[in-house]
C-alpha cells in the first residue's frame, strides 16, 4: 500500500499517494491546473511551462506536471504572478502558431484554443512572428503542419516511448527548433508506421489525417458510381462521445442510418469481414498447429503492426498470417462477390471504409491490394472524417432512428464486434478455432483472460476438452509492447529453434482499434477502456457470438469461396509481405507468398 502524503492546495487539505504529481493532486482539491504538454499517459516533461504553480519556500514557480508532492507542501495555483506568467507563456506560443481556428481540423477539439479562452488571452495582445513553413504531405495517412506545431513534444514521446518507432524528432535550437523526421525527408519517407498515435496525442491539430472527404463526396454525388461503405467495429463505440451521448455506447443502427443519409448506395459492416477473417485465420492456425507448420502464428489485422514487422522484424514474416485485414477482405469481395450478386459492373463500384485507423489509408494504397482486378478499397475515412461529414450534411445523429445494415455483407456476430478491442481478435479466433478442431462450441465464449488493457502484454494457456494440446497465446497492444514480445520470441527461436507460443495477437495502437489513430482527438487510455467495454457489451447482447455461426459468411463459402483457405480465398483474401528499408520505409523485397 502506498504511503500517503498530506499537503495544502489553495488552502484545501489534500491527501494523495506518495509519488503523485501536483497537477494530479490538484484535481482532488477540485482544481484543474492548465497545461499543454502534459498528458496522463505520457512521461511528464514540463516543456511548455503553462502548468506552473507557487510553492511556499520556493522563490520561483515550479512546473506542477513534473513536481512530486511532499509532506506539508503548501501550493498556490492562481496567484497574480502565476496568472501573469501563464498568460505571457501562452502568448509566446500563440505568436508562433498559425491561427486559422474556423477551418482547422481540430477546431473545438484544440487544447490551445480552449486554454486561450480559459486564461482570457486577447488575440490583439499577441504579436505575430509566424514564419510560413512547408506542410508535409508526403505520407498517405498523416499530414504534418509545422505552422501549427507548438513543440509540446507529445508526438515525439508517443512515437519514441510507447510505439518505439522514433519517426519524429526535433531539430535546431531555441527559436529555430522544429519538429521533423530523419533528414527532414517527410513522414512518407520515414519509418513511420502510419499508426496515427501522434495525431491523437497532438493538442493542436499540427498532426492530422490526410483527408479523403472531398473524394468521397464526389463519388457519392456521381450518378455513374455505386458507392458501398463498411465501418470498423470501433466506430460504433466512438460516435456517442462526438454527439453528446453516453461515452462508449454502441450505436450501429444510428451509424447505418447516417451513412444512408449521406448518400451511400449500400451500407455494410466490417464486422462481417471480421467474422470472415476468423474463418480464414482460424483455419490457417489449425492447419499450422496440427501439421507442423510455422508457429507462432501472428495475427495480421493491424496495418500499423504489419509495416512495423516489415521494417523491424522481417524475420517474423513467415510467422505472420497471410490473411488480409477485414477492411481489405471486404474491399476485394465488394468488387467480385457483391458485384456479381447485384449485377453491377465492378468498374462502377467505389469501395469506402470508415476506420478508427490512419494506417488503413496506407494499407488501402499498398500496390498489391488489387486482387479483385481493381483497387480493393478506394477511400478510407477516419472516425473524425466521418463525424465531419455527418455535421456537414446536417444530420441529427443523436435523434436519428436506427436502421439495419444491407444484406449479403451486413450480418455479424459478437466475435466480429470485439475485434475493436485489444485481445478481441484472439478471443474471436479461439471461439472458432476450438469449433474447427472439435466440431463443438466452447461452453463459455467469454475468454476474459485475454481481455483488458492494464497489461501491455498478456499471456495465457488455453486448455479445453478436445484440444490436441494446451495452446499458449499472447496479446500485445502498442508497438513498444509488440517489440518486447517479438524480441522474446526471436530469442526463443534463436536458442531452441522454436517458440513456446502458438498464437499471438498484435495491435499497433494502445488499447487496440478503440484507440486508433483516427479516433476522436485527445483520447486517453481511460477513454479507450470505456469504448472497449461498449464492444464487449454489444457482444454479450448479440444472439450469435461465434464467427462460424454467421449465416452470410457461411453462404459466401457455399456460393463463391468454396471453403476457408481455398484457392479463390487465397487469391482474394490473402496477401504478401515485403521487407522495408529502415532509412525510408520503402519496400525492398517480397518476403512471403500466399500459398
Amino acid at each position: 500500500m502506498s504511503k500517503m502524503v498530506n499537503l495544502k492546495i489553495n488552502g484545501i487539505d489534500v491527501q494523495v499517494p506518495e509519488g503523485t504529481y501536483i497537477i494530479e493532486a490538484a484535481k482532488k482539491a477540485g482544481y484543474k491546473i492548465p497545461s499543454l504538454c502534459y498528458h496522463p499517459d505520457l512521461t511528464p516533461t514540463g516543456s511548455c511551462g503553462i502548468c506552473i504553480v507557487d510553492i511556499e519556500g520556493n522563490n520561483t514557480p515550479q512546473r506542477s506536471c513534473a513536481t512530486v508532492v511532499r509532506e506539508g507542501m503548501i501550493v498556490s495555483t492562481n496567484s497574480i504572478r502565476i496568472r501573469e506568467t501563464r498568460k505571457l507563456l501562452l502568448e509566446m506560443i500563440l505568436a508562433n502558431h498559425e491561427i486559422d481556428c474556423p477551418t482547422c481540423e481540430s477546431n473545438n477539439k484544440c487544447e490551445l484554443q480552449d486554454l486561450a479562452f480559459e486564461l482570457n488571452v486577447k488575440i490583439e495582445n499577441v504579436p505575430k512572428e509566424t514564419r510560413r513553413r512547408t506542410i508535409d504531405l508526403t505520407s498517405p495517412s498523416i499530414k504534418r503542419d509545422p505552422n501549427k506545431c507548438i513543440l509540446c513534444g507529445r508526438c515525439v514521446q508517443v512515437c519514441s516511448e510507447i510505439q518505439t518507432v522514433k519517426a519524429l524528432t526535433f531539430s535546431g535550437r531555441g527559436h529555430d527548433t522544429l519538429l521533423t523526421t530523419a533528414f527532414d525527408k517527410g513522414m512518407g519517407a520515414s519509418v513511420c508506421t502510419n499508426c496515427g498515435q501522434c495525431t491523437v496525442f497532438c493538442p493542436v491539430g499540427a498532426l492530422t489525417e490526410v483527408s479523403s472527404i472531398d473524394e468521397v463526396w464526389n463519388a457519392i454525388l456521381d450518378p455513374e458510381k455505386h458507392v458501398v461503405v463498411q465501418e470498423a467495429p470501433a466506430i460504433r463505440v466512438a460516435l456517442a462521445e462526438e454527439f453528446d451521448m453516453e461515452q462508449g455506447t454502441a450505436l450501429p443502427g444510428k451509424m447505418y442510418a447516417s451513412l444512408r443519409r449521406l448518400g451511400f448506395d449500400a451500407v455494410f459492416d466490417t464486422n462481417y469481414s471480421a467474422d470472415l477473417t476468423i474463418m480464414e485465420e482460424g483455419t490457417e492456425f489449425v492447419k499450422r498447429a496440427t501439421s507442423g507448420g510455422t508457429l507462432p502464428l501472428i495475427t495480421s489485422c493491424s496495418p500499423g503492426w504489419i509495416k512495423f514487422m516489415e521494417e523491424f522484424f522481417p524475420d517474423m514474416a513467415e510467422n505472420t498470417s497471410t490473411c488480409k485485414s477485414p477492411q481489405q477482405m471486404f474491399g476485394s469481395l465488394a468488387k467480385t462477390y457483391y458485384a456479381k450478386k447485384k449485377g453491377i459492373d465492378p468498374k462502377k463500384i467505389v469501395s469506402v471504409s470508415v476506420m478508427p485507423c490512419t494506417a488503413k489509408k496506407f494499407e488501402a494504397g499498398r500496390p498489391e491490394m488489387d486482387d479483385s482486378g481493381y483497387r480493393d478499397v478506394d477511400f478510407v475515412l477516419t472516425t473524425r472524417e466521418f463525424v465531419r461529414m455527418i455535421n456537414e450534411a446536417g444530420i441529427d445523429f443523436k435523434n436519428i432512428a436506427p436502421e439495419e445494415a444491407d444484406p449479403f455483407m451486413g450480418e455479424y456476430t459478437g466475435a466480429g464486434t470485439i475485434f475493436g478491442a485489444t485481445g478481441g481478435v484472439m478471443e474471436a479466433a479461439i471461439r472458432s478455432a476450438y469449433f474447427l478442431i472439435t466440431n463443438k462450441n466452447l461452453p463459455d465464449p467469454d475468454i476474459c483472460v485475454v481481455r483488458g488493457q492494464d497489461q501491455g502484454i498478456k499471456e495465457a494457456v488455453i486448455e479445453a476438452e478436445g484440444l490436441p494440446f494446451p495452446v499458449k497465446v499472447a496479446v500485445a497492444h502498442g508497438l513498444g509492447n509488440a517489440r518486447e514480445l517479438l524480441e522474446k520470441v526471436r530469442a526463443q527461436i534463436a536458442e531452441y529453434g522454436k517458440s513456446d507460443y502458438h498464437f499471438i495477437e498484435i495491435m499497433a495502437c494502445p488499447g487496440g482499434c478503440v484507440g486508433g489513430g483516427g479516433q476522436p482527438f485527445g483520447c486517453g487510455m481511460e477513454d479507450r477502456a470505456v469504448r472497449a467495454q461498449g464492444l464487449y457489451d454489444e457482444d454479450k447482447g448479440l444472439p450469435k457470438r461465434r464467427s462460424h455461426d454467421n449465416v452470410e459468411v457461411n453462404k459466401i463459402y457455399e456460393e463463391f469461396l468454396k471453403e476457408p483457405n481455398s484457392d479463390i480465398a487465397h487469391k482474394l483474401l490473402h496477401t504478401n509481405y515485403f521487407e522495408r528499408s529502415l532509412s525510408d520505409g520503402k519496400a525492398k523485397k517480397k518476403l512471403t507468398h500466399k500459398h
